[in-house]
């Protein structure tokens, strides 16, 4: 029995995140696989576990850790014999804990309304007002996301303001990568921060919108270096790409390449 449990969604970005600390770290762990759609995450049982309805939680020797990047933070805390994704040095340290309040702040919220948008919208669509109302005010931490996107979608103002978003989320990222001359964002060594905004890319590459770092090929050798990491394809496993779910993004993404 593993000392390890995570509660996870195979497409959250969040639970993406840690599921690649924990196999890079080769830390044994029982994974337990919510459908959000079906609302495993607003279930009493899960609920006691963690009262936000979100994922992902990890539960270790009786304790609970919430959210991703304190998970990730701690995993590295209490597991850095095989590998550690921090920075020794305090003011390093510090340095990256600042890089992923930025990521935490804008890309990483900013990837869902097009994410909501372009994948998960029809199944909204489906419901009656009543029902897709009383889901929203069932969600403790996501209430106010489901309203303003409602049964239509969010507008274009809004689309428009989370791409701007992550259009500057790669251009700070292109930055810290040449500032600090190396193959990953703080220099020749892989961390959190890398880590952190990992899925945000990748969903951007797997929406289709990979044109935003066209000319920053820099950002191309970064997506290819975590995708090269030993443990992406563990954390990446069948299901986990929003393309290989719903078939209209698989069309669309083919569609556009030349």
């Amino acid at each position: 029995m593993s000392d390890y449990i995570l509660h996870n969604a195979p497409q959250s970005t969040c639970s993406q995140r840690v599921r690649f600390v924990l196999h890079a770290k080769n830390i044994p762990f029982i994974e337990h696989k919510l459908d959000l759609f079906s609302g495993d995450q607003l279930k009493p049982e899960y609920l006691a576990i963690n009262p936000n309805g979100v994922v992902p939680a990890l539960l270790h020797q009786g304790n609970t850790i919430l959210d991703s990047t304190v998970i990730m933070e701690y995993l590295d805390e209490v597991a850095n014999d095989v590998i550690c994704f921090s920075p020794t040095a305090p003011e390093k340290k510090a340095l990256m804990r600042w890089m992923m309040r930025y990521v935490d702040e804008i890309p990483a919220p900013a990837i869902r309304v097009p994410s909501y948008n372009l994948a998960f919208l029809p199944h909204f669509q489906k419901m009656t007002e009543e029902e897709f109302t009383s889901l929203a005010n069932s969600k403790p931490l996501r209430k106010e996301f489901l309203l303003s996107m409602g049964r239509t979608g969010f507008p274009k103002a809004d689309m428009d303001q989370a791409l701007e978003k992550l259009n500057r989320s790669v251009v700070r990222m292109n930055e810290w990568i040449a500032q600090y001359k190396g193959s990953w964002m703080m220099g020749d060594q892989i961390s959190l921060v890398d880590i952190a905004i990992m899925p945000v890319i990748v969903r951007m590459d797997d929406i289709n919108l990979s044109h935003t770092w066209a000319d920053k090929p820099l950002i191309s050798a970064w997506l290819e270096n975590i995708q090269a990491h030993p443990v992406f394809k563990k954390t990446y496993y069948a299901g986990s790409l929003l393309t290989e779910k719903y078939p209209h993004l698989a069309f669309l993404k083919n569609k556009e390449k030349p």
